[in-house]
């Protein structure tokens, strides 16, 4: 499984354009999968481009919820590749895609690959899913921006096994001991207590930021 952040708050890659969002693209079970597209499509595509993946590579795509900054580009590139789009099922903002599946209840999407629950953001008026791909090591768990709580994403992820890593945003995550157990801990865009985490897991814990490539063998 490799996971390649495509569009970050951070560049960790300098070459590459550092803007207010999320997404990454998911190689997994020989799926290619674009998990958010971030705010614009302009920075979008154009990491993409300075890291040689070619739009026409994806096989679908996956908008973890209805928020500008990580459905933001999903109109421009569907002009360029209208591949089918998972969404949660209160989903408002259209999709002009012939094959939109909305999601409610936890669901296969592929072999080893499927996406939590519709959970409901707290403090928000919407819902999120996150996406679980399962490795040798046990469950990634890739999320926006963790608005139902980190707990309650894992503990629904776990129904496909042990959870080994989560990557993505964690917004205002303080539970700090519900991820003691995990491997890899790699906390992007809206997480506001980065460095608590790196404090407390030095070796499960990993910077993230455009560029930033996970590979899990």
């Amino acid at each position: 499984m490799k996971i390649t952040i495509i569009y970050d708050n951070t560049a960790y890659d300098k070459n590459l354009q550092d803007d207010f969002g999320f997404s990454c693209i998911v190689d997994a079970h020989e799926k290619r999968i674009l998990f958010d597209t971030g705010a614009k499509g302009s920075i979008l595509l154009a990491n993409m481009s300075k890291l040689d993946i070619d739009p026409e590579s994806i096989d679908e795509i996956f908008i973890s919820h209805d928020h500008w900054d990580h459905q933001g580009g999903l109109g421009e590139f569907l002009k360029i590749r209208p591949v089918r789009v998972y969404v949660p099922s209160q989903f408002q903002t259209t999709v002009n895609s012939p094959d939109v599946i909305r999601i409610s209840k936890p669901i296969k999407l592929h072999d080893g690959i499927y996406s939590t629950s519709e959970l409901k953001g707290i403090g928000y008026d919407l819902t999120e899913i996150s996406l679980a791909v399962e490795t040798e090591k046990g469950i990634v768990v890739v999320v926006g921006c963790s608005h139902p709580l980190v707990s309650t994403i894992l503990d629904d992820a776990s129904q496909w096994g042990k959870i080994y890593a989560i990557v993505g945003g964690l917004h205002g995550f303080n539970d700090f001991e519900k991820v003691k157990n995990l491997d890899l801990i790699c906390a992007t865009h809206c997480t506001k207590h980065k460095s608590e985490l790196k404090s407390l897991y030095p070796d499960a814990f990993m910077d993230g930021g455009a560029g930033r490539i996970i590979e899990i063998l």
